[in-house]
């Protein structure tokens, strides 16, 4: 039987990617989104003759508690779950925190508390993150500063919190993985090879394609462990990169206060 993904925030650029990816491996796929409007366009992601794909409209902004989330996967039934919602910058602060940290904290609680979802993976973002790790220069470091007090410093405090609840809640289950995926600068080129794990720095892109393709790789892997996972475009395939990542046992959370739980 095929497993089932419920993808948050499915009108995204990333998610719409992945949900054709995903429906291409044989995974069913629950789609939310926020405006009937949006219904058709993600409807057309499903090849000819496929139903596997379905699409639920709900505001993800209006999930003000724990209760209501478990109540929206109770009724999606997946195995596991990928947030790939955000304010976008759309709206000011108070969606950001709306959205990005409140919303996305309750539905992290809440899948860790729904038995049957085994795995929850976060788009995030690499400059999250409260000291400088040991892998980076100072340049690199500085840049990521320059994020957190920039024009990305609300969205910035947003993903932190729920990357740390994330590492928090995923260690009160011993057969539950989360994994924030935190990606560079996003581009639309096309899918290729990448830098997963501990980057070499925090500045450059990363394609939204190889981002949806190496969240279906960590949603496939039985030995992944919960940790952050840095991404940048780089020089190996996704698969070695994953395969890397597990090995090595790769986790960028290390140096942060969250790394000892």
């Amino acid at each position: 039987m095929g497993r089932h993904a419920l993808i948050l925030g499915g009108h995204g650029k990333v998610a719409q990617i992945l949900t054709q990816v995903l429906l291409r491996g044989s995974w069913t796929v629950t789609s939310v989104i926020r405006t009937k409007d949006q219904v058709s366009q993600i409807e057309s992601l499903a090849p000819a003759g496929q139903n596997n794909l379905n699409v639920l409209v709900h505001s993800i902004e209006d999930v003000r508690n724990v209760s209501e989330a478990k109540d929206l996967l109770s009724q999606v039934k997946p195995d596991v779950v990928v947030w790939s919602a955000g304010a976008g910058g759309k709206g000011g602060p108070e969606r950001t925190f709306a959205i990005d940290r409140h919303a996305a904290i309750n539905f992290i609680k809440a899948a860790v508390e729904t038995p049957g979802i085994n795995k929850f993976i976060l788009i995030s973002y690499l400059a999250c993150r409260q000291r400088p790790p040991h892998w980076w220069n100072d340049a690199s470091w500085k840049y990521a500063q320059e994020m957190q007090s920039g024009y990305l410093k609300n969205y910035c405090k947003a993903k932190l919190a729920a990357d740390e609840i994330l590492l928090q809640e995923a260690s009160k289950r011993a057969d539950f993985v989360g994994i924030s995926l935190r990606p560079g600068m996003l581009s639309d080129e096309p899918a290729g090879r990448v830098e997963l794990g501990k980057t070499n720095g925090s500045e450059g892109n990363v394609s939204r394609a190889s981002v949806a393709e190496t969240i279906v790789s960590l949603l496939n892997h039985k030995e992944l462990q919960t940790c952050w996972l840095d991404m940048l475009d780089g020089i190996e395939s996704v698969e070695d990169a994953v395969e890397g990542v597990v090995r090595n046992r790769d986790n960028v959370a290390e140096g942060e206060d969250v790394y000892f739980i």
